[in-house]
């Protein structure tokens, strides 16, 4: 990643900090950029978890949980509240999962990464994350891919969530980010020819725009779908564990910000 661009964004990452009175815990490249597959003028899909101050959460209603801000400049800003976080890692939600394994971090607080990493291995079920990512696939082959002509980019929002799919199936873990990582599955030699030059073009800037559909790819992706919609009851639901675990990491995680953050105001009342 450019430098300049990481001074960037962690600039605006600590105006937002300023401007809700928050404190980031971890920020991540979350978009084509992550997954490589970008264009040269892809937008940079920033991914923040959060954290406001302890007495921020001792409230009846509930509080927005999250921060978003409007593109501006192919930048692109929206956080998740560590409490809604943690909501989510409940549920196995496969999104912030990719987070924790994005190649591109733009901030880590280690204490935090660790927590999250641990609870993560914990709450991830193979059976939601199959179920999340088929939905995704065919829900996106439907829309984009079915007649003679079809918009060449889109491939790719149909197969990696597709090869996600082979990843849980081959290896019982989460999947990593990187397409090239998930293409190393394809052991046809025609049928990863034609994904690789796929992806040469789109990273080359090359326009991908409408096309006749590429019959290797159509036939992978429909047998692919085919094999997972019916096998998806078979995967391991895996017993969720007891919610003490989340609340737990929860207290440690505030309580360490809070620590950090009473450090930073002793250090600038004496400085």
């Amino acid at each position: 990643m450019d430098q300049k661009i990481i001074e960037i964004v962690g600039k605006k990452l600590l105006e937002i900090e300023k401007e809700h009175t928050v404190t980031i815990l971890y920020a991540v490249e979350s978009g084509s950029r992550a997954w490589g597959f970008e264009s040269l003028d892809s937008d940079y899909d920033i991914r923040f978890v959060y954290v406001h101050p302890k007495n921020w959460y001792l409230n009846i209603l509930p509080k927005r949980d999250v921060i978003e801000y409007p593109i501006i400049d192919e930048y692109d800003y929206s956080g998740w509240d560590l409490r809604k976080t943690l909501f989510l890692i409940n549920k196995s939600n496969p999104v912030f999962f990719e987070w924790l394994k994005s190649p591109i971090v733009y901030y880590k607080d280690e204490y935090f990464y660790t927590i999250m990493e641990e609870l993560a291995k914990e709450y991830f079920s193979p059976i939601s994350s199959v179920y999340h990512y088929v939905h995704m696939a065919s829900g996106n082959y439907r829309q984009f891919l079915q007649a003679d002509e079809v918009k060449i980019k889109k491939y790719f929002y149909v197969l990696r969530p597709i090869m996600d799919c082979m990843w849980i199936e081959n290896c019982k873990e989460s999947p990593p980010m990187e397409f090239e990582k998930l293409l190393m599955q394809i052991t046809d030699t025609e049928l990863l020819g034609a994904i690789s030059e796929l992806l040469r073009k789109k990273r080359a800037g090359i326009e991908l725009g409408i096309e006749p559909k590429i019959k290797i790819i159509n036939n992978f992706i429909e047998s692919t779908l085919q094999h997972f919609e019916n096998a998806v009851h078979t995967f391991d639901p895996k017993k969720k564990p007891n919610q003490e675990l989340l609340e737990k990491g929860f207290i440690k995680i505030l309580e360490n910000s809070e620590k950090k953050c009473k450090k930073i105001q002793k250090f600038e009342k004496t400085s």
